[in-house]
């Protein structure tokens, strides 16, 4: 497969590839389960289904891509994407410290151990982080890798909870114990998907901060409204999506929200 010297072309998700994703994740329209069909409804696509189909766009034929902290699943709830993700793209390594990495059928490529130690060699057009950037306890460290791994032009994608949303708040007062009991009553996790909290990336002037230390620059920002605390819960998961609703129309934040930052690597001219 020959090799690509440009870099990655980063565009947002329209209305058209949110609702491919939206449909490839959930089925056709007669396929529907009352959950994506009362989403479908109130015109909602969940932040899982933003990110998913930013990086589908991303990841053209040729790319070499690193996804950090990975563990197990790279979208876990998107067996067909990750499949086709990890057959289209010419390199995927996972990096995570977890043993769970070696349940992962996707990757191409297994290296068990912090991304803070790890030396990719400006071998990778695109680095990723589902979910990882509240785990993480050395920023700084964390977005050197990443630079470090990039070749220049690359685009690094962080996908996280903001800090100060209700969930996260919570969660930093919980213990651990206890995190485990409320995870699986909300969203049917294991235990060992549940990991300890940091959240020193998770606004996005952290972010914007982090990476401009390594001389990185964000080249995209999105807010994603959050209505998946009682997905599992049919009563609840209207109130929640009437109350997303609700806010927009008075032009407020929804409380409950993820970041997707987008941030560039400058190319070899710059």
């Amino acid at each position: 497969m020959s090799e690509r010297p440009e870099p990655l072309l980063l565009r947002l998700p329209d209305e058209a590839s949110l609702r491919q994703m939206f449909h490839r994740r959930y089925g056709a329209r007669h396929e529907l389960g009352w959950g994506p069909r009362m989403r479908q409804q109130n015109g909602y696509f969940t932040p899982d289904d933003v990110y998913e189909a930013l990086v589908a766009g991303l990841v053209v034929p040729g790319v070499r891509w690193l996804d950090v902290g990975c563990g197990r699943e790279l979208f876990p709830n998107n067996l067909g994407l990750a499949e086709a993700l990890s057959k289209r793209c010419r390199r995927l390594t996972g990096v995570d410290p977890d043993p769970t990495l070696q349940e992962n059928p996707w990757v191409h490529e297994k290296v068990q151990g912090g991304i803070d130690t790890y030396d990719g060699q400006q071998a990778f057009d695109l680095v990723t982080m589902r979910m990882v950037a509240e785990h993480i306890d050395d920023p700084l460290a964390c977005t050197r890798a990443i630079a470090r791994a990039l070749a220049p032009g690359g685009l690094a994608v962080v996908f996280t909870v903001f800090a100060a949303s209700p969930m996260p708040l919570l969660t930093r007062l919980a213990p651990m114990g206890l995190r485990h009991v409320v995870k699986s009553w909300l969203w049917g996790t294991q235990p060992k998907d549940t990991f300890p909290t940091r959240f020193r990336m998770n606004t996005r002037s952290a972010l914007q901060r982090q990476f401009a230390a390594v001389g990185m620059r964000e080249e995209a920002f999105l807010r994603l409204d959050d209505c998946r605390t009682f997905a599992r819960f049919q009563s609840l998961h209207q109130l929640e999506l009437w109350g997303m609703r609700a806010c927009r129309a008075l032009g407020w934040p929804y409380p409950e929200h993820c970041l997707l930052g987008c941030y560039r690597k400058p190319s070899a001219q710059a």
